[in-house]
C-alpha cells in the first residue's frame, strides 16, 4: 500500500479593485480588492518515492523534469514555480534534507488566463506539501508563504490577491496595506439569492488570447510612480469601486453592481496601454450591443477571460453574439471553499 497526497485550489474572478494590491501602491496607499472563487481549479498530486528521484510533471504544460536527490534545485525554466517551492520547503521545513517524490500538477485554465492560475498553483503545491509533511499551515500561512516564494524569492511581478483568494475561497473583500505585510481578508456573507442571480447574470468568455501579466503589471507600476499620472488617479478610482461594489453585493443591488463594473473597466484601461486592445474592444462593444450591461477582463488585462453582466433573459443572445468571435464561453459556479488537501491509499 502507498499513500498519495492531493490538493486543489480554486481560481478566482477579480470583481473590483484589481491592481490596487500591487506594490508600491498597496504599500503606500493601501489597496482594496473584491474577488470570488469559482469551480475551476489548480490540482496537485504528490507521490512519495524511495528511488532517490525528484520528479515534476506539469501535465497541462506538457513539461517534465527529473532530478537526483538534491537539497536545492537550480532556479531556471521550465517550472520555476515548482523548483522554488521545493527549495523553500526543504530549506525552511525539512532542515535542508532532500525529499524523493513525484509531483504532478495541472490547472483547469491556462496560465495567462486572468484567473490567477499561476499563484493559485503555488497555493495548491504548498498545501500538498503541508499535507504530506504535516505542517499544519492555516489559510493566512499558506497565502503568505505562496506570495513570499513567488514575488520575493523568485521575483515574479504581480499582486497579492490571488494567493489569498485561493487559500480562503468564497467572496472576499481583501485589504492590502498600508505597509508591505498588512493583509486582512474579510469573507462576505452573500445571500443565496444574490449568489444565484450573479451566476445567472454572468457570462464568462475565454478570448483565447493568453498574455504575460508581468509585462502589463510592470507598465502599471511605472505609471503609478508618476504622482500626477492618469494611472494613479485610476488606481484610486478602482480602490473606491471595490468598496462600493462590496456594498452593492451585500445589499443585493445588482444594477448598481453592473454600473460599478462598467465604470471600473474604463478606469482599468487607464493603468497601462496594453490592458485592452482593438480586438478586446470589439468583443466588449459587441457584448454591450447584445444586451450586456457591463463587462471587464479578469486579471491584469490584455487577454484571458472577459466576464459580462447581462440580464438573464438576454443571456443566450449574448452567448450567440460572443460565438462570432474566436474563443469560448465557459460555464462556472461560485464556490465558497478555498484550498483543500487530502490523502488516499493505493495498492
Amino acid at each position: 500500500m502507498s499513500v498519495i497526497y492531493r490538493a486543489r485550489a480554486p481560481l478566482r474572478l477579480g470583481l473590483a479593485g484589481g491592481g490596487t494590491d500591487v506594490s508600491p501602491f498597496s504599500d503606500s496607499e493601501g489597496g482594496f480588492v473584491l474577488n470570488a472563487t469559482i469551480n475551476l481549479y489548480a490540482h496537485a498530486m504528490l507521490e512519495p518515492c524511495s528511488d532517490g528521484k525528484i520528479i515534476f510533471a506539469a501535465e497541462d504544460r506538457e513539461e517534465y523534469l527529473e532530478f537526483s536527490l538534491i537539497s536545492a534545485i537550480p532556479d531556471a525554466e521550465p517550472l520555476r514555480l515548482h523548483r522554488g517551492i521545493y527549495n523553500h520547503i526543504i530549506r525552511e521545513f525539512n532542515g535542508g534534507k532532500p525529499l524523493s517524490f513525484k509531483l504532478t500538477t495541472f490547472a483547469d485554465a491556462p496560465a495567462g488566463s486572468g484567473l490567477g492560475t499561476s499563484s493559485t498553483m503555488v497555493v495548491c503545491i504548498v498545501q500538498v506539501f503541508s499535507e504530506w509533511l504535516g505542517l499544519g499551515l492555516g489559510e493566512y500561512d499558506i497565502a503568505h508563504l505562496a506570495f513570499k516564494i513567488e514575488r520575493e524569492e523568485l521575483s515574479l511581478s504581480g499582486g497579492k490577491q490571488d494567493q489569498y483568494a485561493a487559500a480562503f475561497g468564497g467572496f472576499n473583500f481583501i485589504e492590502f496595506g498600508p505597509g508591505s505585510d498588512r493583509v486582512l481578508v474579510n469573507p462576505l456573507r452573500i445571500k443565496d439569492w444574490v449568489c444565484n442571480e450573479l451566476e445567472a447574470s454572468t457570462v464568462l468568455f475565454y478570448t483565447g488570447q493568453s498574455r504575460e501579466s508581468a509585462k502589463i503589471i510592470e507598465q502599471q507600476i511605472d505609471s503609478s510612480k508618476e504622482k500626477s499620472s492618469s494611472s494613479l488617479a485610476a488606481m484610486f478610482s478602482l480602490k473606491k469601486d471595490a468598496l462600493l461594489m462590496k456594498e452593492a453585493i451585500l445589499r443585493g443591488d445588482l444594477y448598481g453592481y453592473a454600473q460599478i463594473m462598467r465604470k471600473s473597466w474604463e478606469a482599468k484601461k487607464q493603468l497601462a496601454p496594453s490592458v485592452s486592445n482593438e480586438g478586446l474592444d470589439l468583443i466588449y462593444e459587441g457584448a454591450i450591443e447584445a444586451g450586456a450591461l457591463a463587462g471587464k477582463i479578469s486579471g491584469a488585462g490584455g487577454g484571458g477571460f472577459f466576464m459580462f453582466f447581462v440580464p438573464p433573459y438576454k443571456r443566450l443572445a449574448l452567448i450567440r453574439r460572443l460565438s462570432n468571435n474566436s474563443g469560448q464561453v465557459i460555464n462556472f459556479n461560485f464556490t465558497p471553499v478555498g484550498v483543500q488537501s487530502w490523502s488516499s491509499t493505493t495498492k
